[in-house]
């Protein structure tokens, strides 16, 4: 199996805790050979944890051809400008999320990747937990009938006061946590259709200007109503998921989902009356109806690691795109519909987001 070289801009939560933790361990697919961030006590500890050459600047990078792969884990509002230098320079990229702000900033890094040949991929590691496939599987089965509504949140409670609290830095409930739902709740929606966008937003327990609270609501003719919650002011947490089928439901969490459904080839007729409904003694009654109940449910193994299963699942898939040639399970153009989403999100509520950014 060939190994990867990798090098990785940002020592931060995710290109420490996240990437550096996950390819450390992975030393049959991939090695790393360079660590890159401002700050020299980042550096230090990287060169002494990772035992690979260290950069203040990720141009230290450009023009490197010992390089196979760049993770480019730098804060939110460089994504964009670092990612297209990578791009220029001919290195093959993995931006963490949010990959852009702006469509327009999709495209001009879609557009730098093809005249490069290069390799453009998003850290959408949400795609690959274990929870949603699971989810994914049940709804395609059709056991709960056609899907009318899924609810998708995202929420905690947090007096959050970092810098992904900030509009200047790229911060925001949508653009910090929402890239992950977005991407599930898009994924259950469909691509056969756009979807109608409706998003309410509030600031409410963070300290900076951007929104901690988001409702967003997608839907179509036709499609499932799909809603997403991001929230830093949920003190009494529900379930992660929650499904409405014609014919049953599901409801869960990353770690655990039950579904209950009714098979009609056991449930009794039933027809339309306008007559008055009455008991057997002729006083008024409801409506009735005899379903026989089915359940059934997923469970995670006792000690599952969640974020770091979504790792390796993701870091798997980027490997064979690189060694073999397979096609990336979460593309660019997916990643630009949530950031039209987003977008679209944050033009709907100008009390947040000012037409003149300001």
């Amino acid at each position: 199996m060939k190994r990867l070289r990798v090098a990785i801009i940002g020592q931060g939560r995710s290109g420490r805790d996240i990437h550096a933790a996950h390819l450390k361990g992975d030393t049959e697919r991939f090695e790393i050979v360079a660590a890159v961030d401002p700050l020299p006590e980042r550096r230090e500890r990287a060169a002494a944890e990772l035992a690979c050459e260290t950069h203040a600047s990720h141009k230290a990078l450009l023009g490197r051809r010992d390089i196979d792969l760049v993770v480019n884990a730098a804060p939110s509002r460089h994504h964009v400008p670092i990612t297209l230098e990578l791009l220029n320079a001919g290195l093959h990229v993995l931006c963490e999320k949010p990959l852009a702000s702006r469509v327009a900033d999709v495209d001009r890094l879609v557009e730098a990747a093809r005249r490069a040949g290069r390799v453009l991929a998003v850290f959408q590691q949400s795609r690959f937990s274990p929870a949603f496939r699971r989810m994914r599987e049940v709804i395609a089965s059709g056991l709960l009938g056609e899907i009318v509504q899924v609810n998708i949140a995202f929420s905690g409670f947090s007096r959050r006061y970092d810098w992904q609290t900030l509009r200047a830095e790229m911060g925001g409930a949508l653009l910090n946590t929402g890239p992950h739902p977005l991407d599930q709740a898009l994924q259950l929606f469909g691509d056969a259709t756009e979807p109608d966008v409706r998003c309410w937003m509030r600031l409410a327990t963070a300290l900076g200007d951007a929104e901690d609270h988001a409702i967003v609501v997608l839907s179509a003719p036709g499609r499932p109503i799909v809603q997403v919650e991001v929230s830093g002011c949920r003190r009494i947490v529900g379930p992660t998921y929650t499904v409405y089928g014609t014919r049953g439901g599901l409801s869960g969490d990353t770690s655990r989902l039950e579904w209950s459904w009714y098979d009609p080839a056991e449930a009794p007729p039933v027809s339309l009356t306008t007559t008055p409904l009455s008991k057997a003694d002729g006083t008024p009654a409801y409506c009735s109806d005899a379903l026989v109940w089915h359940t059934d449910g997923w469970q995670a193994p006792e000690g599952f690691d969640l974020f770091g299963s979504m790792s390796a699942a993701a870091y798997a898939m980027l490997h064979r795109v690189l060694t073999e040639g397979a096609p990336l399970e979460v593309t660019v153009e997916q990643v630009r519909r949530q950031i039209a989403v987003i977008e679209e999100c944050q033009r709907q509520n100008p009390h947040i987001y000012p037409p003149s950014g300001g």
